[in-house]
This record gives C-alpha cells, sequence and structure tokens, in this order.
C-alpha cells in the first residue's frame, strides 16, 4: 500500500519535520513491514510560463518545431526562447516551464542547449515528462486542470508533485489497512497523534433513497452458507461532465498511491476507494436496462470485463447484471456495455459488500487480479458502503459539475459484531508481560474495540467493524502486545531439552555423509518426482511395472510420481552439470524413496480438523495411508577420476570406483557387503552387482546401460549404485565401527583355489572367510585367471589373507591352520580345490 504523505496528513497530525522514513518507522512499530519510498524524481527549478508567441518551422528531417517565447515571470529571467516539438497548444497558454537546473524523472537533467538552429533555453513539459501519467500526446495545458495560476509561479507545489509516498506491506488479514482510513489510524495508534476518521459523517448526509432503482440478491449457491453479496447500495448523479479534468492534487495523490489518471469519473471512484478501503464502481446510467440483480453464473454465460477480454463463467463466478444479462464480475471487474466514458452523462454509483471467499476465487479463476479484489477478498468494513457511496456522488458534484440524484436503491442486513471473551490474565499470561487490566483494555479501546467487564472474570470484547481478523481471544491478545509495543516482550532463548543427543541411525547417516563428502564426492540433493517409466526402470531388476505414488496435484504434471529411486534425479544433475561444461562428477544423494506395496491404496485417510488433536485410531489410519519411505543412499560417477596431465593419463571412472563407494558407505554404516554378478534392466550387461549383507539385498552397483545412458544426454560411461541406507544401519546394530587397534604383527598368506567358473567370487570370499574364524582380519581377491593350466569350465581365483590375533604374534602354523579352514569351507561348497 502507498501512501502518499500529504494524503495522510488530512486523517492524521503528522509532524511538519517528520521524513518518510519517520513515518515508516512509526507504522514499523505497529507491526507492518517497510517496503519503499516513492516521489516524482524531480527538482526545480520548474516553474509556470505562458506562452507569448510562436513561430512554426519545419525542418529538413520531416519534422515540424515551434519556437516559442515564453513569459516564465520577471524573477526567472523573463522571456525565454524554447524550442517545442508538439503542438498542442496556444499562444497565451499557461503550461509548465523547467528551467535549466531542473531535473526531471529519469534522471534527466535540463540545460540550455542548441538545437534546430536555436537555443533552447529550457523545456515546455508534458504530463508524462512530469511523472503525472503515461499520456504523451503533448504539452500539460494548466487550464485542461482547471488552472490558472500566476505567470512564474512553483509548478511543482502547485500540481502536487512535492508529495511524496510511503510504501508498506499489508498482509493479508489486514486488510482494513489498504486504505488511507485504515494506515492513518495505526500511525495515531503508533505516535499519539489525533486522528480524524473520513468516514464519520453525520447520519442525514446519508440519507440514502431506497426507491426509484431496483436492487435485488439471488444467490441459489452460497458458498459455506454465506451469500455472495450482503450490502448493496446504489445513488445516482446527473448531468456530469467527463471531459472536466480531475484536480491537479488528485492525479499526483492517485499517481503516487500506483494508480494512472483515466478521466474524473474513474478517477474519482479509485480515489474514494484509496481513501475508505470500499472498492466503488460506476456505471453509465443511461446503458442500463432495467434494475440491478445480483445472482451466480449461469452455465455457459460470457462476459466482456472493462479489459476488452471475453470470458467463458463459473457457475461460482458471482455477477452484476441487469435485464440484459451479466455486466460485471463482482467484485473483480466491471463489464464493458456499461462503463463510463467521455459520453457519460449520467451515473449510478455502487458501493457493496461481497463475499471474500467467492471474490477470492473468481479473481484466480479469471488469472485477473485488481485492486477491487484485493480489498474485497481481505475483507471490507460493512459499515462504510453508505458513506463511500456518498463521497464519491459529493466529489462527483463538486468537480464533474454533476447534481445529485433522487434515485437510489439498497440491500442491506444488520451488522452483528460477535462479542469475544477475554478472561483476566489471559493476556500477560500468553505473551509473558506483566500488563495491567488498565494497559489491556486501553490498548482494545484504542484499536475501536467495545470492552464491557463481566461478573465470570473476563471481559467481553466486541472487535471494531473494520477488524474481522480479530476473532477469539488469541487474535486480541496479539492485539495488545501491538498496540502496547513489541519491545516490552522479554527475549528469551528457550532451554533445550535434556536427551543422549542423535540417535543412532542419525549418527550413521552422518557418518555415511561425511565420508562420501571426505571422499571427494558432492552431496547434490535432487527432484523428489519422476514419471512412472522412470520408476521401473531404474527401480526394479527386470523393469517390470511396479506401483507408484501419483500425486493429485504435481507441482510439475510430467512428472507426477513420487521417486522410489534416487538414480533419476542424479541422471538429471549429471545432465545438467555437463551441459554446464562440468565434465567430471563423483556425486551422491541420500534421501526417501517411496516404495508402495502391491494393492494397497495410499492418501485415502481422512485429514482430521486442525483446531482438534487427532485421536489414536485417527493417527493410525494416517500412518496406514502412506507409503514405506526407506531412505536409501546413491552415488553417479562419470567422465574421469584423474584428470590428464603432463606424463599422466586421463584415468576415467569404471566400475571398480563403484564397488569402492559402495564398500566406503557399508565401511561407513558399519557393515560388511558382498557383491555379486547380476543383471539389471538400466545396466551394461556383465558389468553389474547386487549388494548383500548377510544374505539379504540391499542395494545394486553397476555400469549404466549405453541406451539409458543416451536417453539421458549422458556421454560416455556412467557408473551408478544404490543401496538401502536403513537396511544397512539396521544390519549394524549396536556393532562398533571402529574397534582397537592390535599391537601385535599380521601374518600375511596367498591362496589360490579352482572353482567352477560360474562361482561368484564373493561366494568364495564368503566361504573362506567363515572358515578362517575370528583370526582373519582382512581378505582380499587379487587375481582371477581363466587360461592355461586350468580347466576350460574353471577360474582361479588368488585372495591375499592377513591374519592377526589381538593377545600374541601368530606363529605360521596358525596362520596357516586358519587358512586351511578357510579352504575346507570353500571345497566343501563349491568343490574348490588349491591350485598347483
Amino acid at each position: 500500500m502507498r501512501v502518499p504523505l500529504s494524503w495522510l496528513r488530512e486523517y492524521v497530525d503528522v509532524a511538519p519535520d517528520a521524513t518518510p522514513e519517520d513515518v515508516l518507522a512509526s507504522l514499523v512499530s505497529v507491526g507492518f513491514e517497510e517496503e519503499d519510498v516513492h516521489g516524482f524524481g524531480l527538482t526545480g527549478p520548474i516553474v509556470v510560463g505562458r506562452v507569448v508567441s510562436f513561430e512554426v518551422e519545419p525542418q529538413s528531417n520531416g519534422k515540424t518545431i515551434r519556437w516559442c517565447q515564453v513569459d516564465v515571470g520577471e524573477a526567472n529571467g523573463g522571456v525565454r526562447g524554447i524550442v517545442c516539438g508538439a503542438g498542442n497548444f496556444f499562444e497565451g497558454d499557461k503550461v509548465v516551464v523547467t528551467l535549466p537546473g531542473a531535473v526531471l524523472p529519469g534522471p534527466f537533467p535540463i540545460a540550455a542547449r542548441k538545437t534546430y538552429g536555436h537555443v533552447s533555453d529550457g523545456m515546455i513539459a508534458s504530463a508524462r515528462e512530469l511523472g503525472l501519467g503515461e499520456e504523451h500526446s503533448g504539452i500539460l495545458r494548466l487550464v485542461e486542470l482547471g488552472l490558472d495560476p500566476e505567470v512564474g509561479a512553483d509548478a511543482i507545489a502547485l500540481l502536487g508533485l512535492d508529495d511524496v509516498a510511503v510504501e508498506i506491506n499489508v498482509t493479508p488479514d489486514r486488510g482494513y489497512a489498504l486504505s488511507l482510513r485504515g494506515v492513518a489510524r495505526e500511525y495515531a495508534h503508533a505516535t499519539g497523534a489525533p486522528y480524524r476518521d473520513p468516514a464519520e459523517r453525520a447520519f442525514e448526509e446519508l440519507a440514502q433513497p431506497t426507491d426509484g432503482f431496483e436492487v435485488s440478491v439471488v444467490d441459489d449457491a452460497p458458498i459455506r452458507g454465506r451469500v455472495g453479496a450482503s450490502e448493496f447500495v446504489v445513488r445516482t448523479v446527473t448531468g456530469v461532465d467527463p471531459s472536466r479534468p480531475t484536480p491537479a492534487w488528485m492525479v499526483a495523490r492517485l499517481q503516487l498511491a500506483g494508480i494512472r489518471s483515466l478521466g474524473i469519473l474513474i478517477d474519482i471512484t479509485n480515489y474514494v476507494m484509496l481513501e475508505l478501503g470500499n472498492p466503488i464502481h460506476g456505471y453509465d446510467l443511461d446503458r442500463l436496462t432495467g434494475g440491478i440483480t445480483v445472482r451466480r453464473a449461469h452455465p455457459g454465460e460470457t462476459l466482456t470485463t472493462l479489459d476488452g477480454k471475453q470470458r467463458t463463467l463459473d457457475v461460482e463466478d458471482l455477477l452484476i447484471t441487469d435485464e440484459s444479462g451479466p455486466i460485471g464480475l463482482a467484485g473483480v471487474m466491471g463489464g464493458a456495455t456499461t462503463e463510463m466514458t467521455d459520453a457519460t452523462r449520467n451515473v449510478l454509483i455502487e458501493a457493496a459488500i461481497f463475499d471474500t471467499v467467492t471474490i477470492a476465487r473468481t479473481a484466480r479463476r479469471h488469472k485477473l487480479p485488481s485492486e477491487a479484489s484485493r480489498r474485497f477478498e481481505r475483507g471490507v468494513d460493512p459499515l462504510v458502503p453508505f458513506v463511500a457511496a456518498r463521497r464519491v456522488a459529493d466529489l462527483m458534484v463538486e468537480h464533474a459539475g454533476g447534481t445529485l440524484g433522487d434515485r437510489g436503491g439498497a440491500l442491506f442486513a444488520e451488522v452483528f459484531l460477535e462479542a469475544i471473551t477475554l478472561p483476566h490474565g489471559f493476556v500477560p499470561g500468553l505473551i509473558g508481560v506483566d500488563y495491567t487490566d488498565a494497559e489491556v483494555v486501553g490498548a482494545l479501546e484504542t484499536i475501536g474495540c467495545e470492552v464491557a467487564d463481566s461478573d465470570a472474570g473476563a471481559w467481553e470484547v466486541i472487535p471494531p467493524s473494520w477488524r474481522p481478523d480479530l476473532t477469539d481471544k488469541w487474535t486480541l491478545a496479539e492485539e495488545v502486545a501491538r498496540i502496547d509495543g513489541y519491545d516490552r516482550i522479554p527475549s528469551q532463548l528457550p532451554v533445550p531439552p535434556s536427551g543422549t543427543g542423535f540417535t543412532p541411525s542419525q549418527h550413521g547417516r552422518r557418518r555415511v555423509a561425511n565420508a562420501l563428502a571426505a571422499a571427494g564426492f558432492v552431496e547434490t540433493p535432487s527432484f523428489g518426482f519422476t514419471t512412472e517409466q522412470q520408476n521401473d526402470l531404474h527401480g526394479s531388476a527386470s523393469g517390470e511395472h511396479l506401483p507408484s505414488v501419483k500425486l493429485a496435484n504435481p507441482l510439475d504434471g510430467q512428472a507426477p510420481f513420487l521417486r522410489r529411486t534416487l538414480v533419476p534425479g542424479l541422471l538429471q544433475i549429471a545432465h545438467r552439470n555437463l551441459s554446464r561444461g562440468f565434465t567430471d562428477l563423483a556425486l551422491f544423494e541420500s534421501g526417501t524413496v517411496f516404495l508402495p506395496e502391491p494393492g494397497v491404496s495410499y492418501g485415502t485417510a481422512t485429514v482430521p480438523a486442525a483446531a482438534v488433536r487427532p485421536d489414536a485410531a485417527t493417527l493410525a489410519a494416517l500412518d496406514a495411508s502412506i507409503p514405506p519411505q526407506p531412505r536409501h543412499v546413491a552415488v553417479l560417477l562419470t567422465g574421469n577420476r584423474v584428470a590428464k596431465q603432463p606424463a599422466q593419463r586421463a584415468e576415467p571412472f569404471d566400475l571398480a570406483d563403484g564397488l569402492d563407494a559402495v564398500r566406503l558407505i557399508a565401511a561407513a554404516a558399519g557393515v560388511e557387503v558382498q557383491v555379486s554378478q547380476t543383471q539389471r534392466a538400466a545396466l551394461h550387461p556383465g558389468r553389474a552387482g547386487v549388494v548383500t549383507v548377510d544374505g539379504a539385498v540391499v542395494g545394486y552397483v553397476g555400469e549404466v546401460h549405453p541406451e539409458v545412458s543416451a536417453a539421458a544426454d549422458l556421454p560416455g560411461r556412467v557408473i551408478v549404485a544404490e543401496v538401502d541406507l536403513d537396511a544397512l544401519l539396521a544390519a549394524a546394530g549396536d556393532r562398533v565401527v571402529v574397534g582397537a587397534l592390535s599391537g601385535y604383527p599380521a601374518a600375511t598368506q596367498d591362496v589360490s583355489l579352482v572353482v567352477p567358473a560360474s562361482v561368484p567370487a564373493g561366494e568364495v570370499a564368503t566361504a573362506l572367510t567363515e572358515g578362517a574364524g575370528a583370526l582373519l582380519e582382512s581378505l582380499r581377491l587379487v587375481d582371477d585367471y581363466r587360461g592355461s593350466g586350468v580347466p576350460d569350465d574353471a577360474k582361479s581365483l588368488t585372495f591375499a589373507l592377513r591374519f592377526r590375533a589381538d593377545d600374541r604374534t601368530l606363529t605360521a602354523a596358525e596362520a596357516t591352520e586358519a587358512k586351511l579352514a578357510g579352504v575346507a569351507v570353500a571345497a566343501e561348497r563349491f568343490g574348490a580345490a588349491l591350485r598347483e
């Protein structure tokens, strides 16, 4: 809301020396947010001049200029020669002259300069050049504004160009502040300055004609039981002259408030809307057919609004109609058929109260936000329409030459404001400040509440009609705190509850993330939504269809499903980075995936009311309506592990790096994993592995299939891995991740076993580990040989074994015995034999 200070001073005393920043500081103290300060951005000398004479001079470039002699007053140098390109003024016209040294909005400094063979000693200004609007058809003639000032007078003060506006942000619950009336009241609360309510008028001044013009409200489909229009007031003004100029002060105030001048009739309705907060609409009375009916739209109805667009109406839209059909979208925008024009002579003024929800929905449905809808959807004072209608009528009589008509109509309901019970002591207990009863009552009465003490240890508080946001004792307490000053509320940091810190699961997740980051991976959270095809491709081994959760109102219509896997998001991030020139990537993400069970319908539970604590059965139903959401961790590698450099070839990422990443994750989680060869639809055949812990599948690793990489616009080799982090941490249990180091030396031995070619090396390693027992500290596959000396259907696997005891130095015999025990288990399971 932009508030011109000259306008604000009409309703509240503002110190003469108060700066815009001072006014903003006062408004901030009562809960508004400071936005900006707006002015016309010009400085003098800018004066009134009279065109003494001019000579028309055609130019070789096709333009025609006027070489003018303009009297700007003896104090300003008398008659000056000025070149002007406009042709809409006459000898004797009084105009606005910007003299050398002036600065116009832009900034555009004015200086004497030679042009078209003359020295132009200043400039005759248009309304657009002065910042008074977008009109650029010609010079601003003061006679068109109804002004006849003295030559040489200060034009800045004359036109109100020395005014300035402060802008504040008005939250949706404080719609009353979208008016000068509301802001002036708040400024009075902040400073204690006397306040003058522009809506205060004698009752006899508001005598409303209730006959001569038929008005009715027919609402067969109220929203939430609320009729679309609760109040509708019309007045008539006859014999207006729409060609009359809008007063300069009104044009300046509207411009500072962010509304351009559109002619005297429309300017008056906008002016009163800003002044009182009640949107006003004016109709050309002679273009109306019969009376006015407020109703909902019929199916298939259309309306051409003032912006020239034909709109197909919804049956929920509230309309203003006459016998010819719709003539306006109630509370949003009027219709083109009855708009006020230059030919209008008789005006019907409408001031109404419309249902907030109806107006909000209509404005959003038609993508038609307006100054009117902005106020109606926040709530308008139900006691102000009579005042607003009369105020518009008076201004049209005064400035447009009209006569107050004797026709009119009014529909209104009694305004009933229910009292709110406010217990004594509630406000201090809630806010934490020792307010006295007098302070509580005084703050509430300051904002316009009626406060009466009851016998039940409480006050009965009736909020003012312009404050629909005051609905309960909590909102009243907030007002006391706001009016009394937020600076009285003590600042106390909450004391954290005692506890044991992170849970084991949280510790585990942090260890994994820190380990990957330390290894050079970059964490890249991705979009949590994807397509059903991506879920099927990357979420299953064979690419078969899997159940996925589809959002009813997705952010992206092309990705409406919750992800079953993290890999599609990493592929998208890799593509985005590659498109920006980052070719060597090591990425990881840790996040939840959504794994609905087949045949189960999710998201069907009834959402309980927000103000009621759900019972155990309701909470259980809500939990049952949510699919399982385990936390996974995934990595992606592409490009080079080692960049090309002198004496060093580039080393690209390969499957071994993916395996290392999986082992790193497992080590940080505190478990040991086994990797066996497998097949997956999204991975390269022969370059995919399944990750298991104690025989349970927890993830996979492999190289992305070239066709899948190409579909994701990823050139080159892409390695991915994804594991169920929750499953890893559950398998780890309470085992110690980092044990004590033994001070005794290790015994190392190698063993080469010949096994059938179809036996995975990981299963052979598991057998060796189980057979060797507790003395085996580590086991590593160092060779997989197939060739001379080994049967065609077999392979030779060589393992490096390391043995260590915690309490002694192992002998070679002990190490050999443990090794052979492992070989025995491998022989029993797979027919393994020592290679000679």
